[in-house]
């Protein structure tokens, strides 16, 4: 995607187009997983401070981290096998990169059922993952909330910089994945954005967000801008 976008590098092998879309889906999958793994590891730091240790320790992390993976791939693997075999009318993709829904355009076959299938593949990964994590705020607000005012802030501001990188990955991915699939209309141009949003927006925002999280840049930032007076010309 870089190549095309900044390079204007705009052919790829039959393989590596292939293999391009399996390591983006999974990426993509395991970004998901990994957003369920920091709800679960701050439900678990919040509900059980002092049993956190003994639950989640090295080998159950590592473990966990194995079956992500796997589970990943499981779920991936079935779109490029059911793309390898299938008859191609077209040469050209109409995204930047091997993406399932640009390969299938490409086919002689209607697109319809690959659409359809990939939707619901799609849509139980984003209902199930979103619903934990929300479940799992849900949980964490149950207990801050009997918890001393100190302790909420303190609770609330650590939880506050996943939740809006939450929102940052789900919310194109909603938009390109399902809304399209119940009436949305969109450009070629709206779905590109919202899939190069989908990809780049955690990895961007997390900077910022993490580093507003630590003091002594918080204190910087303020001081910077108590300094920028306005003045009346």
């Amino acid at each position: 995607m870089i190549g095309v976008l900044l390079a204007g590098t705009n052919t790829i092998s039959y393989a590596a187009c292939f293999i391009q879309m399996f390591t983006f889906q999974v990426a993509e999958v395991m970004e998901m997983f990994a957003l369920v793994a920091m709800a679960f590891d701050r439900l678990l730091a919040i509900s059980f401070p002092l049993r956190y240790h003994s639950i989640l320790t090295n080998v159950r992390t590592v473990v966990s981290t194995f079956l992500f993976w796997v589970a990943a791939c499981c779920f991936v693997i079935l779109m490029p096998v059911l793309l390898v075999p299938m008859p191609y009318c077209f040469k050209r993709l109409r995204y930047a990169f091997c993406d399932y829904p640009a390969v299938v355009r490409t086919s002689c076959h209607d697109p319809s059922y690959y659409f359809n299938l990939a939707t619901i593949v799609w849509f139980f990964l984003l209902f199930f993952t979103f619903c934990f994590i929300c479940l799992s705020y849900l949980w964490i607000i149950v207990v801050v909330l009997r918890s001393s005012k100190n302790d909420s802030r303190k609770v609330f501001s650590t939880c506050l910089s996943h939740v809006i990188v939450v929102a940052c990955f789900y919310v194109p991915l909603l938009f390109r994945i399902v809304f399209t699939r119940i009436g949305l209309v969109l450009t070629l141009e709206e779905r590109q954005g919202l899939m190069i949003g989908a990809i780049l927006g955690p990895s961007l925002v997390n900077p910022f967000v993490y580093c507003l999280r630590t003091k002594e840049i918080k204190n910087k930032l303020f001081g910077l801008f108590k300094k920028v007076k306005p003045e009346l010309g």
